[in-house]
């Protein structure tokens, strides 16, 4: 399975959040899995530990691409045909790095791991 972290899942997994369930660890953890972290949820992470909305223990910028590489996580990063595909995305979903995300999910054929409800209205596998 080829598996696309939403940001939030990806930092509960590095701060060891007890909200994921066991089954969907196990599924990051698989090493017969491909799992990457999209350089929008960084970028995401970057905004919202400048405005005060995300506390990390160093810099986003430093911290959490050690984080991705201390879980074998690999990166993805944005390319043309993923962010045209927002333009086929309907605006069930407002939040644009989500959107992003979700079209990267169709663009590559992963699945998106979130808990984000609002996740799920779009034609996406999604695992939580």
């Amino acid at each position: 399975m080829r598996l696309l972290l939403d940001t939030h899942v990806f930092l509960w997994l590095i701060s060891e959040h007890h909200r994921i369930s066991d089954s969907t660890l196990s599924a990051i953890r698989n090493s017969d899995n491909q799992v990457y972290l999209s350089v929008v949820s960084l970028w995401e992470s970057i905004v919202k530990q400048q405005i005060g909305r995300l506390s990390l223990p160093e810099p986003a910028e430093t911290y959490l691409p050690a984080q991705r590489e201390r879980h074998d996580i690999e990166t993805l990063s944005v390319d043309e045909a993923a962010v045209t595909q927002l333009a086929q995305l309907p605006l069930l979903h407002r939040d644009p790095f989500d959107r992003m995300l979700l079209s990267q999910a169709i663009q590559h054929g992963l699945t998106v791991v979130s808990y984000d409800a609002r996740m799920r209205a779009y034609d996406v596998p999604i695992l939580q």
